[in-house]
């Protein structure tokens, strides 16, 4: 070595190990906790032992990972109407309606928000009345 050269240090860095922590989908953070390196030394084994950064390497290892827990979800889905259904709604656009019981307050509110999208000159006494008590008896149902 010449003379001012600094000699660098080498990495050791379990390559199985790091590729199941990405494949888990762990933190960047968690796999420099577990591998006791900092960010700065996993990002240079990263580009020493794959040629890219840790971003791009940490974005291909997790996509197997990925597709386990999506196999895995399908599987469960089969026997379990919980995941089934939050499948459903993820995938397939599902969605639980709320249903109210009472048409004639849906109507009437309807019916006052035409009253405000075209109003009308002079509006009367009783129809701000109207509107005042649908009003509160929608805020009764809702709330």
């Amino acid at each position: 070595m010449a003379k001012g050269q600094i000699k660098q240090k080498q990495i050791a860095i379990n390559k199985q190990q790091f590729e199941s922590l990405c494949y888990i989908q762990c933190t960047r953070e968690e796999i420099c906790s577990v591998l006791n390196v900092s960010e700065k030394t996993l990002n240079e084994w990263c580009k020493s032992t794959y040629e890219k950064n840790f971003s791009l390497v940490f974005n291909e290892k997790r996509q197997g990972g990925r597709a386990s827990l999506r196999r895995n979800q399908w599987k469960l889905a089969e026997k379990n109407a919980t995941m089934s259904i939050w499948l459903g709604k993820q995938y397939l656009g599902q969605r639980e309606v709320i249903e109210t019981h009472d048409n004639s307050i849906n109507n009437q509110i309807t019916n006052i928000a035409n009253l405000i999208n075209n109003p009308k000159p002079n509006r009367g006494e009783d129809d701000v009345q109207w509107i005042c008590s649908i009003l509160c008896k929608a805020n009764k149902l809702y709330t």
